[in-house]
């Protein structure tokens, strides 16, 4: 195995807001340890990233710098990264068929309820997307806290299924 890092691919249908939050987190050497480089799309991109997500990466000191809301169509052609990793964080992009992705990469799925769904205060929103975000950079840090490079491809993928159940 190599000491290269994992490429990731987080999904959610609008890419706006827990799949940035997974990807940001994810690429944050202080949470994803170096052993991830990490993307996000969704299959129905919204074409913005949600303000609250980018508020609470900015006040955990996470960079934002080139996150957008993307298609998922820009990881399957042949331009695209070979990904080792496709992981869908809400239920929509779980359900739905996802193209065919280079590198023949493993899938789980870490569902985390909407935060952008929250909507009647800012106090409630702001509460609800800590909550996601928390949630997610668990996640992340105990995928990363693996040998992920001495491990299998079927051994990353119980293990990605297995923190996506927790």
């Amino acid at each position: 195995m190599s000491d290269q890092p994992l490429n990731i691919l987080f999904l959610c249908t609008g890419n706006s807001a827990r799949s940035i939050l997974s990807e940001a987190a994810a690429n944050d050497p202080r949470i994803g340890q170096g052993k991830l480089r990490a993307w996000s799309a969704g299959s129905h991109p919204t074409g913005r990233v949600n303000p609250a997500a980018l508020a609470l990466l900015e006040r955990e000191g996470i960079a934002t710098d080139g996150l957008r809301s993307q298609s998922w169509d820009e990881f399957s052609g042949p331009q695209a990264p070979a990904l080792d990793v496709v992981i869908t964080v809400c239920g929509n992009a779980a359900a739905e068929q996802c193209p065919l992705w280079p590198g023949a990469p493993i899938t789980a799925h870490w569902g985390v309820d909407d935060p952008a769904a929250v909507t009647e205060s800012e106090a409630a929103t702001r509460a609800a997307f800590e909550q996601a975000y928390r949630i997610l950079r668990a996640r992340i840090q105990a995928f990363a806290a693996l040998p992920l490079s001495s491990m299998s491809a079927a051994e990353r993928l119980t293990a990605a299924r297995e923190i996506g159940q927790r």
